[in-house]
């Protein structure tokens, strides 16, 4: 009989096992991550029921290309641009849950008695929550659509890159075994660094490489190619320090800004399936039943502080960035569970010899608890506000309500933030192009060249020289590119105060360049020929080759922005809502062809007055109709922008879509936005229809805010007073434009 590998009878008996058990959970409606678990349990060392692996250091190799694998993936998910669109309450949200939960997990584990590195990683483990459990739930319930949906993905998305830098600062912490905040400022930086060097070399050359070799693509090149990129980069994040799942990570973020995008996550998915299958699995074999149950006080603990932990301090950071009470403790009990991350983190400290024999088991045994208590907080959420509201004395429910609607208010003066925001964005992200350059240079050419040419002051004046060729158009651009001309302008014009603000950023980034410059020239030469140099050098950047680096640098930066919005350009797809403090938000419907309302228009069909809701936008092909008028018809698969309340849109939603068709998701041309009535925008005394508003946004006023009453839907002749807050659901750069206004314009 011919001899059989034992990787291979592992791989039969852990897949057989897993094939098994998913079934049964399949049917049982329970995640398949459970599943999973459990046959591992049944397969490995510790439970002797059945027949067990062989090679558990096989599989756990296995598991870790598993864990390259699915980090590959969520970065496919994730992309930095998804990053960017995320609002400023769920970044507030998530930054002050994922905050409040590490120090709950350090603390609750110094409590029981435990070692400062087990503590650590248990308030690591503890603070993320797991996106597949939420998203399941979510569809099982049809919660989809409603308005504290949308607040938990944009925080999930924050969990998301957190969980990225807290593996990488964990895994610097456990290997230095030290906790000097130094050490941890400067891994942070160099990590953001790597991470913004490659987010900008990635759009820049990637986009533009699919785009060059799109006609020889295929479904198996491209899953060749996405695969080699990935673990390209994961060879290069270990070669730099990081770690492996970073890597996988970055590369899948970039990946996610191509076209390719979704045909990379389509045939990566059975990839995913199948490495994650064996990574979960692994999961359960490092289960040790006896130590769980030895261990089932703290199980029980962790469990509590996890699901009253995560409860309270998300429902505070949520309300804090400006959501409503409600919204709050539903955002608050859907997260109350942790997951995958946290089974990734777990590994790491195994694999790492850092944490002790029981944490394992026991972050398992309190993921398997909080994934099967999730639907059951989701839906207590509800009735928990209606009792916490009934409960609260009228003044405290007042001043609830007060502060979640001014916590966003639309300031109508926006200009310091949008100048600040700029130049925040030419200095960093030109200052990681010019030390990645310096660094090179120094690094590699400089040593080659003197090897080469065995004359060292040549060799370092041809570095000086490759370096400012390379770098000189970024340098342009940190010291002289003008942030947001118009804005600039009239901060500049309009009060005398503002001189010494903006002339100090303007001093300070020349200072900049002077220093890089410097940076580079004393590693190849003495202090005051590098200083001296650096004073010349950037003289003759500014000042002689200054239109023609200008040039240069706007082809760059248009190469840049096309690759960046490319994919969005293509599918001719926009936006996602802002949320509120009011019930109604956006949600989106695709018209199916089974709907009754085919072929009828708007007028008729009166969808306003019967359910309340409001038309937005009408998708149609490559068309996209801003704030339909009456007239216009509807088709099937016309892609609907609509606002409403949860109720009016769980009722709407049959109409349009009686069988279940793939939610679409959101987009970011059209927001739910308000401002306030005043003397900038000059809309005092006017009604709806002569504002002109419906003309210069491409929206609809949808309601208004008057004295601590609201208008939902009002009418056209409605005229606007002194403070009215005015509820508009259309193009945000336009909504934005009317905000920024000059006074009578």
């Amino acid at each position: 009989m011919a001899h059989l590998p034992v990787l291979i009878k592992d791989l039969a008996l852990i897949l057989g096992a897993a094939a098994i058990t998913t079934l049964l959970f399949k049917r049982l409606k329970q995640p398949l991550v459970l599943g999973y678990i459990i046959a591992g349990l049944l397969v490995g060392p510790n439970f002797n029921f059945f027949p067990t692996i062989g090679d558990l250091d096989n599989i756990k190799i296995w598991a870790e290309i598993g864990v390259v694998v699915l980090l590959f993936n969520l970065g496919l998910e994730f992309s930095f641009k998804k990053l960017m669109r995320v609002g400023g309450s769920a970044s507030i949200a998530g930054i002050f849950e994922i905050t409040g939960m590490f120090l709950l997990g350090y603390t609750t584990g110094s409590i029981l008695g435990w070692s400062t590195m087990n503590c650590i990683f248990l308030g690591g483990i503890i603070s993320i929550s797991s996106t597949t459990i939420i998203i399941r739930a979510f569809e099982e319930q049809g919660l989809k659509s409603t308005s504290f949906a949308s607040m938990v993905m944009g925080m999930l998305v924050i969990e998301d890159i957190v969980a990225v830098l807290l593996m990488v600062l964990l895994s610097t912490v456990a290997v230095s075994q030290q906790f000097s905040g130094l050490d941890l400022m400067i891994e942070v930086v160099k990590l953001v660094f790597f991470l913004s060097l490659w987010f900008l070399f990635g759009i820049l050359v990637i986009p533009s490489f699919f785009r060059w070799v799109n006609r020889w693509l295929n479904n198996e090149t491209l899953l060749i190619i996405s695969l080699g990129m990935c673990l390209g980069m994961v060879i290069l994040a270990t070669y730099v320090g990081f770690s492996a799942a970073l890597g996988a990570f970055i590369m899948g973020s970039v990946l996610a800004e191509t076209t390719q995008a979704e045909d990379i996550e389509h045939q990566m998915q059975p990839v995913k399936n199948l490495f994650g299958a064996v990574f979960f699995v692994s999961v359960g074999m490092l289960i040790d039943p006896k130590l769980l149950w030895e261990y089932r006080i703290p199980v029980l603990i962790i469990t509590l502080a996890v699901i009253f932990g995560k409860t309270i301090n998300i429902t505070i950071g949520s309300f804090i960035s400006g959501q409503p009470l409600k919204q709050s403790l539903q955002a608050g009990m859907s997260m109350s569970q942790i997951g995958e991350f946290s089974f990734i983190i777990a590994t790491l400290g195994v694999s790492l010899g850092v944490t002790s024999d029981f944490l394992y088991p026991i972050a398992v045994g309190v993921s398997v608890i909080t994934t099967f208590s999730t639907p059951f907080m989701i839906k207590a959420a509800v009735p928990l506000y209606k009792w916490i509201d009934q409960t609260l004395p009228p003044r405290w429910r007042n001043r609830l309500n007060r502060y979640s609607s001014g916590a966003q208010q639309i300031p109508a003066d926006a200009d310091w933030k949008m100048v600040f925001r700029t130049y925040f964005n030419i200095i960093v992200l030109n200052s990681v192009i010019i030390l990645a350059a310096i660094f090179l240079a120094v690094k590699f050419v400089d040593p080659w060249l003197v090897d080469m040419l065995e004359q060292t002051i040549t060799a370092h004046i041809l570095t000086v020289l490759l370096t400012l060729l390379v770098a000189s158009p970024f340098i342009w651009a940190l010291t002289i590119k003008k942030p947001q001309r118009g804005a600039y302008t009239s901060l500049w014009l309009n009060e005398q105060v503002n001189h010494g603000p903006l002339v100090m950023v303007e001093v300070l980034r020349n200072l900049l360049a002077v220093f890089y410059l410097f940076l580079l020239l004393s590693q190849l030469f003495s202090g005051l020929i590098a200083l001296i140099g650096a004073i010349l050098v950037l003289a003759v950047v500014l000042f002689i080759f200054s239109k023609r680096l200008q040039s240069f640098y706007a082809r760059i930066e248009r190469r840049f922005m096309t690759n960046l919005n490319h994919r969005e350009m293509v599918a001719n797809t926009g936006a996602t809502s802002t949320l509120s403090p009011w019930d109604a938000h956006l949600a989106y419907f695709t018209i199916s062809p089974e709907a009754a309302c085919l072929g009828k228009d708007l007028e008729t069909l009166a969808w306003r007055e019967r359910y309340g809701i409001n038309i937005a936008s009408i998708e149609r092909g490559k068309k996209t109709i801003m704030a339909p008028q009456r007239t216009e018809k509807i088709y099937p698969y016309d892609k609907l922008a609509v606002i409403g309340t949860d109720q009016q849109l769980q009722l709407f939603r049959p109409i349009v879509e009686p069988e279940s068709l793939p939610q679409l998701e959101e987009e970011e041309e059209i927001r739910l936005m308000k401002i306030r009535v005043d003397e900038h925008n000059l809309l005092k005394g006017k009604t709806i229809r002569n504002s002109g508003i419906r003309e210069k946004t491409n929206g609809l006023v949808v309601g208004i805010e008057r004295a601590g009453n609201r208008i939902l839907n009002p009418d056209s002749q409605t005229v606007f007073e002194w403070d009215d807050i005015i509820w508009i659901v259309g193009e945000r750069e336009k909504i934005m434009e009317l905000i920024q206004a000059e006074p009578g314009s």
